[in-house]
């Protein structure tokens, strides 16, 4: 993609409108360039795609192009009109005006065909030529088509182009109409675009004086034959069908009535025997109804009625400037002449099927009955049309499907639109629509009717443009309040979206809606497009207008809280709370009991709900309370403080916890415990405290997390209220049951039950834990250690670090260990902390070990603050070098989240205020990482931090930590992890070259890595890649200089050490590479590295020893003076040219290695012995 196409990409997903067709000349080189490039297919390809983007640009604006069309149009007519140019261009040319006319329309573009009488014969000569079975041509036959259609209207009878002059073949030519009708009978059953073409042909084509007299009869003969003989059980019979039902459409549109009511009746008859609605073709049930509706038309005469509805033109700035004000304007209706209309006994059946079309399974389907209907009723008398209105509202009943209730609602606002709908219908009209507006019906665990309520928005909306605001009047209270409910409480965005618009049109159309422009200056369209907003915020704007305030409460008590997705139910919970403050009377006395009987119900989804929002109102409840200087007993009756103390009980009696719908119903109690708990209800000393505690204790119990946490947020409020004594202190007796408990849990043999408990622990509030914190911390970090038996449970270990972070800043600084943080044991919880930061567990999921990691960052991170603003001197030096060598260590590995993560807690770390003492190196840090800088670096992108971590490797203190990080990553699998951490190492390693100090204390650094890591896969098998990366770049080239240095040696001791007993053919692969780059060095290292390679020759893997093979090869032909240079030769030849990955015995392999030795000059390998025989 070029870089104009991306900008034009950036530009459209803005918004961007355009203003011009700026195109247009790079447009007209393509078409020009057609005949150097038809032949050439990549030149073709690239044309076309080129030419067919600029025009899907222009998809959403198609008018800009019509200055250019017509001579674009000349320009591509021009070139297939050129006799002496061959069908693959003139196809390429039509591709071309085809796409023009998918994005401009057919209607638009066949206005430039030439139309003279001499080019009928050329066009219909071209369409001879087509072969409608050629699938790669269509787009040429397509247009033909349409151009035809233009040519034929020519106004001369078509007898006066025929011509007696015998053809080549000696037979005379058949006459012009028979050709063109004969052309549309053979691409009106076809399965491509041409069949729409020629179906618009032949409808426009026997629309002729001359066609019609002739030959009409006849073609439609031959149309309801083919549709009585159709198989329709085939790809060839619906195509058959579709095609002739879609010319019918267009003839019965075009035609006069007076030409074809004579043939409405049987053609009527034929479509009515297909029963295509039945058929499950959804192109030909809208193609039927198509047909049915104007031929309904064609039984009707043209005319307009007298009785519709008049509205008569206004001005937008009056009804703004007159808010609120009803304005009577009384309409005069003419009287109907019944004996006027001549209705014929079919319409009754057209009117059924149209009827039965709003039913439909497809939209499409509906919607083009709806305008049928409208189109129909325009023509019928007074008494009828009011019929067909009375059978469109019977289908707003409970039997009817989602189908039939969106297809009413599309009928109701055509007829609105069409001034079919008199004012005195509106009493009857009205409630549906409300209802409609609401409409949601539950299916398991999802809901239809979207479409139903956006089509009652559409009504709405066309309402608002019908009608004067006199006949609306009394009704705008109920329809301002729906649309307001939906346009902010439906959980459909696009619904939200119709709600608003309509509500906009009825302001500035009606102008009598309350507060309509106060209320559309925050809720507008896009304002809607957020749920939450809508919910938690936009609704307690509109609340404050007292119109509102009770049906949004009402909506959301009766319908959002029991709705069946739990998205929409606890955010109706939050909204609710958010809306008390509003009416805390109402919300006390009506919603919550009423609310309350809907917690221990039967269905599960209203049990949910109302428990949720009991929770909210009563903790919002009691915040208005406070504000008052009020107690909530105030506020709440007594029965409904004892309802809502009896909720548990009940949901426990009835089982509820156990089963499908436990967990939602714990996450439930537990909010409720917690809301219950803030709004301190009088309930101390009760024995339902006992109950909520074992309840929190199962929850803390459970498998899923999220119930784990929900039951954890609850128990500081909880226990805060009902657990503390008079004078401030823990309850003993609770102390000691709840404490021994947490505890013990946390030895517990599942890892889920200490992961709760570790949450539950850390959650505890200050007061509770006066005297027993080091009790909690001990068994806290306890439960850090990493065991065998327990060595796969990260996420308890993670949970337990949380812990102790979220205690340590609960219980804050001082001086005895029982109640705080002090000197005794600050350095334990750093211990911790740190050795958490060496967790690197793997299972099937990677690298579980780092959300122990993770969670040890950000516990060191807070508590170093906590102690920093309080107590600086329990942060020692020690613990801080160890935290930032540990942090820099993070930043370097290999997952990017991690490295993120790590990053932004070193920055805090350095620009700390106060600032954090001892940090090692501080001044230089800060010149890497300047404060200016920070917002800017991605701490996630290789790129960005790498190159800043490697001028650490100068510092002492930091060296192995940042060579640890960057060896996992320079030897790990993502490409640009890999090439950027590489990359930054080498340009160090360079940098210090010439230094040989400096270089030996990194190649020192190095070796220490990796015998402190022997056998240690996460960071060997990467050393391995690493070393092979930097030997082969030359970077410990200056040891090569050094005689007898040890570099070369201490690896290939180490490197053997790491791969003997090892099977894992990756790490071999990856030892003999290393061997193969210190063939480089001369004496010792290069002898003991062919040696080892050698003995790789013979391993037991096929692919390793061919591995080994192909490698010792390409260093043969590297590095010069490794072997003798007069067996070189012989050498390569053997190691190239032997199967080494044969399936053969190894002493047959092993004859060839020990020839190999020999040439080499160094000693054949020995075979260990591994035992005696008798």
């Amino acid at each position: 993609m070029t870089a104009s196409e991306e900008a034009m990409e950036n530009e459209q997903e803005k918004g961007h409108v355009l203003e011009e067709f700026k195109e247009i000349q790079e447009v007209k080189s393509l078409i020009g360039s057609l005949e150097n490039s038809y032949n050439d297919q990549i030149a073709r390809e690239t044309s076309c795609e080129r030419f067919t983007f600029i025009v899907d640009k222009y998809q959403e604006q198609p008018h800009l192009i019509d200055p250019h069309l017509e001579s674009l149009m000349m320009q591509i007519v021009d070139t297939v009109r050129n006799p002496r140019y061959p069908p693959a261009l003139k196809q390429e040319a039509f591709k071309y005006l085809y796409l023009i006319t998918k994005m401009r329309g057919f209607k638009i573009v066949i206005r430039y065909f030439p139309h003279e009488v001499a080019d009928v014969e050329p066009v219909l000569s071209e369409m001879k030529q087509q072969n409608p079975q050629d699938f790669q041509t269509w787009e040429s036959r397509y247009m033909l088509l349409l151009w035809i259609s233009v040519v034929c209207m020519i106004p001369f009878d078509m007898v006066r182009l025929d011509s007696n002059v015998a053809s080549e073949d000696g037979e005379k030519k058949q006459p012009v109409m028979d050709r063109i009708l004969n052309t549309a009978r053979v691409y009106l059953t076809v399965n491509d675009k041409c069949r729409d073409a020629a179906a618009f042909l032949a409808a426009k084509f026997c629309t002729r004086p001359d066609v019609r007299r002739d030959k009409l009869p006849e073609f439609l003969d031959w149309s309801l034959q083919v549709l009585h003989n159709a198989n329709m059980d085939t790809i060839v019979g619906n195509s058959q069908v579709g095609g002739v039902l879609t010319m019918l459409g267009l003839l019965f549109k075009l035609g006069k009535r007076e030409d074809l009511l004579q043939f409405a009746e049987p053609v009527l008859r034929v479509v009515e025997k297909l029963e295509l609605h039945k058929s499950k073709n959804t192109l030909l049930r809208k193609a039927s109804i198509k047909v049915t509706q104007r031929l309904g038309l064609i039984f009707l005469k043209a005319r307009v009625a007298t009785w519709r509805y008049q509205r008569g033109n206004r001005s937008l700035l009056d009804n703004l400037q007159k808010e609120g004000v009803v304005q009577q304007m009384n309409q005069k209706q003419d009287v109907e002449e019944e004996e006027g209309y001549d209705i014929a006994e079919e319409l009754e059946d057209v009117i059924e099927y149209l009827l039965s079309g709003l039913k439909d399974k497809d939209t499409i389907v509906r919607w083009s009955a709806a305008k049928g209907i409208g189109r129909v009723t325009c023509r019928l008398p007074q008494e009828l049309a009011d019929e067909v209105v009375e059978s469109v509202l019977q289908l707003f009943t409970l039997q009817e499907t989602e189908g039939a209730w969106h297809g009413g609602c599309l009928t109701l606002a055509e007829l609105g639109r069409r001034g079919l709908l008199l004012p005195q219908r509106l009493p009857d009209v009205v409630p549906v629509v409300l209802r409609s507006l609401e409409y949601d019906e539950r299916r398991g665990d999802f809901s239809v009717g979207a479409n139903v309520r956006d089509a009652a928005c559409y009504v709405c909306w066309a309402f608002a443009r019908a009608y004067e605001p006199g006949d609306v009047a009394k009704y705008v209270k109920e329809i301002a309040n729906a649309l307001v409910k939906v346009s902010i409480f439906d959980r459909e965005v696009n619904v939200r979206r119709a709600a608003a618009a309509a509500f906009q049109e009825n302001v500035g159309r009606q102008g009598i809606f309350p507060h309509g422009i106060e209320i559309l200056t925050h809720a507008d369209y896009f304002a809607v497009g957020n749920r939450s907003h809508c919910y938690l915020d936009l609704s307690v704007y509109i609340a404050q207008f007292p119109e509102y305030t009770i049906a949004l409460i009402n909506h959301l008590m009766e319908i959002k809280v029991v709705h069946w997705d739990c998205a929409v139910r606890e955010l109706s919970a939050r909204g609710l709370h958010n809306l008390t403050p509003k009416a805390p009377k109402y919300m006390a006395n009506c919603v919550l009991p009423k609310l309350i009987a809907l917690t221990t119900g039967m269905d599960l989804f209203a049990r949910h709900g109302s428990i949720l929002t009991v929770a909210e109102i009563t903790h919002a409840l009691a915040k208005v309370a406070e504000d008052q200087n009020k107690s909530i007993t105030d506020v709440l009756s007594k029965e409904v403080i004892d309802g809502m103390k009896n909720i548990v009980k009940k949901l426990k009696e009835k089982g509820v916890f156990r089963g499908w719908g436990g967990d939602l119903m714990r996450r439930a109690v537990t909010c409720l415990i917690e809301k219950l708990s803030l709004a301190k209800l009088p309930y101390h000393a009760d024995s339902i405290l006992d109950l909520w505690q074992e309840l929190i204790i199962g929850c803390l119990q459970h498998t899923e997390r999220d119930i784990q946490v929900a039951a954890a947020q609850a128990i500081p409020v909880f226990y805060k209220e009902y657990y503390m004594d008079s004078n401030g202190g823990p309850m003993i007796d609770k102390q000691e049951l709840v404490l021994q408990k947490y505890t013990s849990e946390l030895k517990s043999q599942l890892e889920f039950s200490r992961m709760g408990f570790s949450l539950a622990l850390g959650a505890l509030p200050k007061f509770f834990v006066q005297g027993k914190l080091d009790m909690v911390l001990t068994c806290l970090i306890e439960a850090t250690a990493i065991t065998e038996k327990e060595k796969k449970w990260v996420e308890a270990r993670r949970d337990a670090v949380t812990a102790i972070t979220d205690l340590c800043k609960t219980v804050g600084v001082g001086d005895s260990p029982s109640r705080s943080m002090c000197a005794e044991n600050v350095p334990r919880v750093y211990d911790s902390l740190l050795v958490a930061m060496t967790d690197y567990t793997l299972d099937s999921r990677g690298d579980v070990g780092a959300w122990v990691r993770e969670a040890s960052m950000t516990g060191l991170m807070e508590i170093s603050s906590l102690l920093v603003n309080n107590k600086p001197e329990l942060f020692t030096s020690e613990i801080c070098k160890r935290a930032i060598q540990c942090l820099v260590q993070q930043c370097c590995e290999k997952i990017d989240r991690t490295r993120s993560h790590a990053g932004q807690i070193l920055s805090k770390f350095l620009y700390h205020d106060p600032e954090i003492p001892h940090i090692p190196h501080r001044q230089e840090l800060l010149n890497i990482f300047p404060r200016s800088e920070l917002e800017e670096i991605n701490w996630a992108a290789p790129s960005d931090t790498f190159s800043r971590f490697t001028k650490l490797l100068g510092l002492d203190t930091y060296i192995y930590n940042v060579l640890l990080g960057f060896t996992v990553s320079v030897g790990g699998l993502t490409e640009s992890l890999v090439i950027h951490s590489s990359a930054s190492l080498q340009v160090y390693l360079r940098s210090i070259s010439k230094d040989l100090q400096k270089m030996s204390h990194f190649g020192e650094v190095l070796l220490q890595i990796f015998k402190d890591f022997q056998k240690v896969d996460r960071v060997s098998y990467p050393m391995l890649k690493m070393l092979d990366q930097l030997l082969s770049k030359g970077c410990f080239d200056v040891f090569m200089r050094v005689e007898h240095h040890q570099f070369p040696l201490s690896v290939i001791e180490l490197v053997r050490t790491e791969v003997s007993r090892c099977g894992d053919p990756q790490k071999l692969m990856a030892s003999v590479e290393v061997y193969c780059d210190l063939l480089q060095f001369e004496g010792e290292p290069r002898k003991k590295s062919l040696q080892q390679l050698t003995i790789q020759l013979c391993h037991r893997y096929p692919r390793v020893r061919k591995a080994t093979a192909n490698k010792l090869y390409e260093a043969l032909v590297t590095y010069d003076e490794i072997v003798p240079e007069e067996s070189l030769d012989e050498i390569t030849t053997i190691l190239s040219e032997f199967t080494w990955d044969e399936e053969v015995e190894i002493d047959k392999i092993r004859q060839i290695r020990n020839n190999l030795c020999d040439l080499m000059k160094i000693p054949r390998p020995l075979l260990k012995k591994v035992g005696t025989q008798k």
